[in-house]
Parts: structure tokens; sequence; C-alpha cells
């Protein structure tokens, strides 16, 4: 007579689900107890270097704890499997996005982050199909113009101007 298998963690049952998220709980804690192990520093007034890793520990709690309670009334993932076929690899995608990194790596020290920045996200927006890459240079433009300003001179934060150095 044929003995059924030990049940298993297989995909789609609640024991996975619920392993799923006690990792994550486990995981934002870790995280909870990296952030605490950050030291003070007498510069910052409200919030310091903690706060973000804090907030990031305290999401993953959360959730870990949401997955675990759906996991505990029959679980979540039943059926993902078989509703997700997985689509053939798109390695034109995938070679837009790596050269979006390579770009991004050998020429922010050069051009400085907003060109560099831009041309990773024009790079990256063709990866997931856009077709219009005029309205995404403008809009790579008003972001990492954004973020540069907001981490240079509101922040205090040289990210690198490059080229743009005398103009920004």
């Amino acid at each position: 007579m044929n003995q059924p298998s030990p049940a298993r963690l297989q995909a789609g049952t609640p024991r996975a689900d619920l392993a799923v998220g006690l990792v994550v709980v486990a995981l934002g804690l870790l995280v909870l107890y990296a952030a605490w192990a950050i030291p003070d520093s007498p510069l910052y007034a409200q919030v310091g270097a903690k706060a973000v890793p804090t907030l990031v520990g305290v999401i993953l709690v959360a959730l870990g704890i949401g997955l675990s309670a759906s996991a505990a009334r029959g679980g979540w993932s039943g059926g993902l499997e078989e509703a997700m076929a997985a689509p053939p690899t798109n390695w034109r995608a995938l070679g837009l996005l790596g050269a979006g990194l390579l770009v991004q790596l050998a020429l922010i020290d050069w051009l400085g982050f907003v060109i560099a920045a831009t041309i990773q996200y024009v790079l990256v927006c063709a990866a997931f199909g856009s077709k219009r890459p005029g309205r995404d240079l403008a809009i790579g433009v008003a972001v990492t113009l954004g973020a540069y300003i907001a981490f240079s001179k509101l922040l205090g934060v040289n990210i690198g101007a490059g080229v743009l150095e005398g103009i920004l």
C-alpha cells in the first residue's frame, strides 16, 4: 500500500503561504534590529539615519503578519501558478535594462547625475515598451533635475553635476 508522502511546502498551500509570511516577518525584524544598531548622530535634530530603515522594517513586519494571517485563513497563493504562465524571455528588454545600468555606471562621473540618469530613464522606458522617447526624455530630465536639486541644494549632498557643474 502506498503511503502518501509527508506534506511538503508546495506553492499554493497554506503551509507554504505561512512560511512566506513568517520569513517576511523575520526579515522585517532583522531590518529593525539593523536600524536600531545605527548610532545616533548629533547632526540630526528630528529625523536621523534610523528613520527610513525603521519604517521599512515596520512595513515588512506588518506585511508579514498580514500574509501569515491570510495563510491561517486558508492561504493566498492558491492558483497563482496556473494563472500565471511564464511568457518567453524578452531579450531586447533585458538588454535595454542592462544598457541603462551600464550607462549610469560609465557616465555618472563624467557627465554627472542628471544626464546619466536621464539616459538611463529613457532606456528603461524603452525596455518597458515605451514608443515615445521624446516624452520619456522630458520626464527623465524633470525627475532627475528635481532629484539633483533636492539632494544638492536642500540636503547638501553632492551627487555630481558633471558637465553641468557651472549651470547647476
